[in-house]
């Protein structure tokens, strides 16, 4: 898509048609090497030298286990066909020189005097060379173009793209030798220290260790994890973003982890060995559950249960049971409504319309909670009624259209051709 194009594109779908009489706007857009011809231009223009070196990354949805990473448990992400596109050459000025295409934005900054920024996106990644040069790598200049089409704000881990993709980028553009997960490690301690979100593992390492039509189930304690195969042929996974991201979000995710660490040291009083609700079982949980303040064994359930319906959705796929993968989703966004609470009304809204329709057949909340998206699994034929339904039904109560992606299973960050 030419550079003009997806310009107008973004604008139609995300200006023009939520405020038209046509409230529907399913966007399956992947970017394709006509985009990416259109940056590679841009390098020209912007640096008079051909980019040497071209990187894809995903963005990436989880199926099911939500604030389960940060309790030693169970997440089972996947990536998405959703993506961020670099294009990057060396230089020889000793300066970062980075154009965000997605902003229409220059920046530069030199190597030597490497800092964090009042630029917000180039934090995502000055943060990733920092990490390079606490590791012994030695960076020289770097001329980059970046951009994509992974909706900003929706919980679709954009953050997470970016980092792995330019932490790809130096690697292939100096030579260097880097194994996966260091790329996952050398990502997240990015977003911590220079973006400052004290996010788990689950983005990055979704994001790099992605596999087409395969979903990751990620044991956070260890870091061992499994694929399994996602057989859609007849389905749909459809993203409903709310457009909305509550205040509430930041102060009341440090509230659980700390209701959940309470959780924790209450249960050591009778079991030292446990060090995270991942240790815990329902029968144990509920011989003690008048030790527990009544909002901590909520949250303390919630977690426990949350890791089973995790591994058994991983069953489910292997065994190639869809719906039961369905049942399981409906199951955790109830839990997250009612024992986590961390869902909003439009989440608890887009959900009870998903449950009301006839082709879905799962739905829940995605992401931290007061805001961003659900994710629907849709009969193929029922989709485009779905979003309509949505739309319309979403509107009325609201005031405004949900923007609404239907997505693919992807594989994780990748060198590609320039």
């Amino acid at each position: 898509m030419h550079q003009s194009n997806f310009a107008f594109y973004y604008y139609w779908c995300n200006i023009v048609a939520p405020k038209s009489i046509e409230k529907v706007c399913l966007k399956n857009m992947s970017v394709d090497n006509e985009y990416l011809e259109s940056i590679r231009k841009v390098h020209l223009e912007k640096f008079g030298i051909k980019p040497s070196v071209a990187v894809r990354s995903p963005g990436r949805i989880n199926l099911i286990g939500e604030h389960t990473d940060y309790n030693d448990g169970f997440v089972f992400p996947a990536a998405i066909s959703k993506a961020v596109y670099f294009v990057a050459s060396k230089n020889n000025r000793g300066l970062f020189r980075f154009f965000s295409a997605d902003y229409g934005e220059s920046f530069e900054m030199e190597v030597a005097n490497l800092s964090k920024s009042s630029t917000l996106w180039a934090n995502y990644l000055l943060g990733v060379a920092e990490q390079y040069k606490k590791s012994g790598h030695y960076i020289r200049g770097v001329d980059c173009v970046f951009g994509g089409d992974i909706p900003m704000g929706a919980g679709l881990s954009s953050s997470a793209a970016i980092e792995t993709g330019f932490s790809l980028v130096l690697e292939k553009l100096f030579t260097y030798s880097i194994s996966k997960i260091a790329h996952v490690k050398m990502a997240q301690k990015a977003e911590h220290e220079y973006a400052g979100v004290m996010c788990g593992i689950m983005d990055q390492f979704a994001v790099v260790h992605g596999r087409a039509n395969s979903a990751i189930k990620l044991d956070c304690r260890s870091l061992e994890f499994e694929y399994a195969k996602i057989e859609l042929l007849d389905y749909d996974i459809v993203l409903c973003d709310t457009k909305v991201k509550h205040s509430l979000a930041s102060s009341e995710y440090n509230t659980r982890r700390i209701e959940c660490e309470q959780g924790v040291e209450i249960l050591r009083k009778h079991n030292p060995s446990i060090t995270a609700l991942r240790d815990v079982d329902l029968d144990f949980l509920n011989l003690y559950k008048n030790d527990f303040p009544e909002t901590v064994f909520k949250r303390c359930k919630y977690v426990v249960e949350e890791n089973l319906r995790v591994n058994m959705a991983f069953d489910a796929l292997v065994e190639g049971d869809i719906l039961k993968l369905g049942e399981l989703m409906f199951l955790s966004h109830q839990g997250l409504k009612n024992d986590f609470e961390v869902s909003c009304k439009e989440l608890d809204l887009l959900e009870e319309i998903a449950r009301e329709t006839e082709d879905v057949i799962g739905a829940r909340m995605m992401g931290g909670g007061f805001g961003g998206c659900t994710i629907n699994i849709v009969r193929k034929g029922g989709t485009e009624a779905f979003a309509e339904k949505v739309s319309r039904d979403y509107e009325k109560v609201i005031g405004f259209s949900p923007e609404i992606h239907i997505v693919e299973i992807g594989n994780g960050t990748e060198e590609i051709p320039v």
